[in-house]
């Protein structure tokens, strides 16, 4: 009898699991024809991000340095944080966020050469990364730019005939003057006197170090993705494509923890990243930009990118996934062929599945 009993107990918790992941899965679905309402203006965060990515590029090619100009529009990412502070706020957070980027370039620049300790330093990066922006409460969009730009900078650092592709001078100070800009182009709000509040000491504007059950749940998260996504890249991919793997189970974690976020993150990651990924098929197969046509156009899709981002995650994507193969591809001097945005978007199904799968790290709440 008691075994019996044991026995419907585990049937039912079974079919109890059965329904919450069904119930899930049908919720991640039916989030990709969800548009969320968005509180308050975006559109000045959207405008600086595409003014901060669009600029550089743009004088890169008026002075006849296209790939080093699209190298300082990545600058255009340090926009990106603290958009839900005050102006006089974010001109005090954002010259930190460039110092990160710029470091974490740097990083990628002195592995760039070997493989090896280029894996090694993308989980070291992603860790130190993940540690700063959880710890000191930085937000949204998490450790993801930080491994954006030790990848693409670690991407063009990389030996061809024993030689770097581009001289670590030129990336390192691409990405300083870039982000650099971006803080000015953010700054530049302070013009308006209303936006010239008084603004807390750093110190209360990001406190910490602070670990709790919430940041300690996001950064073992984080360091599963980074070091499985590594791992696999290295041995059964390709090591030059693992910070893409990796970034794509980073943005699938983002700020917040659980179990659905994930699963619905990963969802449209997959799916907008996918998406995104035929437009550019479809656009770069019938249209010849040229270059200054070309850098508009990215700050065209960084303005749509983050408009749409808070609202709909997958047709952000739709945007984001073009901008970034032209970047990673325009950097090295060539354009990524079919074969290379395939594999980006095999890279994005691994680690995205990667990021959803680490939401059961989060422990469910029980009823009392």
């Amino acid at each position: 009898m008691a075994d019996d009993a044991r026995e419907t107990r585990a049937r039912g918790r079974a079919a109890g699991a059965g329904r919450a992941w069904a119930g899930g899965a049908g919720r991640a679905v039916a989030s990709l024809g969800t548009m969320h309402p968005y509180e308050g203006r975006r559109w000045p965060v959207a405008l600086q991000a595409a003014v901060a990515m669009a600029t550089p590029a743009a004088v890169g090619v008026l002075v006849g340095h296209p790939s080093t100009g699209l190298l300082a529009s990545s600058g255009a990412f340090t926009t990106l944080y603290a958009a839900h502070r005050s102006p006089a706020e974010r001109a005090r957070i954002l010259p930190l966020i460039a110092l990160v980027l710029t470091a974490c370039a740097v990083a990628g620049v002195a592995t760039g050469p070997s493989p090896l300790a280029t894996a090694i330093g993308l989980v070291v990066v992603t860790a130190v990364a993940a540690a700063i922006v959880y710890g000191f409460s930085v937000g949204p969009p998490g450790p993801l730019f930080p491994l954006i730009s030790y990848g693409l900078a670690s991407h063009v650092s990389v030996l061809e005939d024993g030689v770097r592709h581009t001289p670590p001078g030129e990336v390192i100070g691409a990405y300083a003057a870039g982000t650099a800009f971006s803080c000015l182009v953010a700054a530049s709000s302070l013009l308006l006197a209303r936006n010239r509040a008084p603004v807390p000491r750093l110190r209360e504007l990001l406190p910490g170090p602070r670990w709790d059950a919430v940041t300690t749940e996001l950064f073992v998260r984080v360091l599963i993705v980074a070091v499985v996504g590594t791992a696999v890249s290295l041995l059964a991919v390709d090591p030059e494509r693992a910070y893409w793997t990796v970034g794509a189970g980073l943005a699938v974690i983002g700020a917040r923890p659980g179990r659905r976020h994930a699963a619905q993150r990963g969802l449209h990651r997959i799916v907008g990243t996918a998406a995104g990924a035929a437009v550019y098929v479809a656009v770069a197969g019938a249209l010849t930009l040229p270059p200054l046509a070309l850098a508009l156009l990215l700050g065209g899709l960084q303005f749509g990118a983050q408009m749409l981002v808070v609202r709909h995650y997958a047709l952000a994507l739709v945007c984001i996934t073009p901008m970034v193969l032209v970047m990673a591809g325009a950097a090295r001097g060539e354009d990524p062929t079919m074969v290379v945005v395939m594999e980006r978007v095999l890279d994005t199904v691994v680690g995205a599945t990667l990021g959803a799968a680490t939401g059961l790290v989060h422990r469910r709440r029980r009823s009392t």
